[in-house]
């Protein structure tokens, strides 16, 4: 059910997506701030800007043709080696190998390998086995039989290892350690953040303040901070917890007024409903906006 939310979810997005940029010139051409909003709600903003600055790259450089070797493709803003491989093999035919975290999983458990999968040494040695098993035909078919495989059957925990098509050669399924591999070493404690920012309405528009270009959710709106609007808190009006990589974050809205004028031109704007629902905010602040908004019309 999970599995299926989380497909529904990537559908809507890339149909969302295909709609508002068809084609690499009209995403080279989007407003960075319209790139954003399309991308609302998905997390890792970083992936947006790379593809933004990727799209106008490949229309200047490549007369809007993506590179079909690894080599090229490597050079352009947030491709690794994983998804160099999977767009050369997939959409070029390459026969190029791939490694992502379903990959490293069939590996670990069909092969028995023990060693720690983060680590350079088991992460050379995963992809060496891409290369070696990988087929001269249908490349692209292989390697993501392989991930669907991961995604599908051999998954995290509870793998469906009866109806696996590797069950008969899995050194893992043999020696009933499928639970115990992959190895990734010994896990990090997540770390624990609050953020306390202010709610202020103006007239029937809210305050909001725009991050900067560069960094964790770079362009984004969000309400500002206490520290930035030098605001002494009351009882928070909100709390709302979520989650960032490995940051549990605890988000405390409070009611407040800046001692800092807002000022356009230092990222600050008074935002009315109409406006805010065609910015781009971070889904945590978007959902305290609104949950404020729709307790206090």
């Amino acid at each position: 059910m999970l599995q299926q939310t989380r497909v529904e979810v990537v559908r809507r997005y890339y149909e969302r997506w295909i709609r508002a940029c068809p084609t690499v010139e009209s995403l080279a051409k989007a407003p960075y701030q319209r790139v954003l909003k399309l991308w609302e709600g998905l997390g890792y903003y970083s992936r947006a800007r790379n593809l933004h600055r990727a799209a106008k790259i490949v229309v200047r450089n490549n007369r809007a043709n993506i590179p079909p070797t690894v080599d090229a493709l490597r050079q352009l803003p947030g491709v690794g080696r994983y998804t160099a491989g999977a767009i050369a093999s997939i959409a070029f035919g390459q026969r190029v190998p791939l490694v992502d975290g379903n990959v490293a999983r069939v590996f670990a458990r069909v092969f028995g390998i023990r060693t720690d999968v983060t680590k350079p040494a088991t992460r050379q040695l995963l992809w060496d086995l891409a290369t070696e098993i990988l087929p001269a035909n249908n490349p692209g078919t292989f390697n993501q039989a392989v991930m669907e495989l991961g995604a599908l059957v051999c998954t995290p925990v509870n793998p469906r290892c009866p109806g696996c098509p590797m069950n008969s050669v899995c050194i893992a399924q043999a020696k009933r350690q499928q639970n115990a591999l992959p190895n990734r070493g010994g896990t990090r404690a997540p770390e624990r953040v609050t953020h306390d920012v202010i709610f202020v309405r103006r007239g029937g528009r809210v305050l909001l303040r725009r991050r900067p270009a560069r960094g964790l959710l770079a362009g984004l709106w969000e309400l500002p901070s206490l520290e930035r609007a030098r605001c002494r808190p009351s009882q928070p009006l909100l709390t709302l917890r979520h989650a960032i990589t490995n940051k549990r974050i605890t988000l405390r809205v409070f009611a407040g007024k800046p001692h800092v004028a807002p000022n356009r031109n230092g990222g600050w704007r008074w935002v009315s409903r109409t406006e805010l629902a065609q910015l781009a905010l971070s889904a945590a602040h978007r959902r305290a906006v609104e949950q404020i908004l729709a307790a206090r019309p």
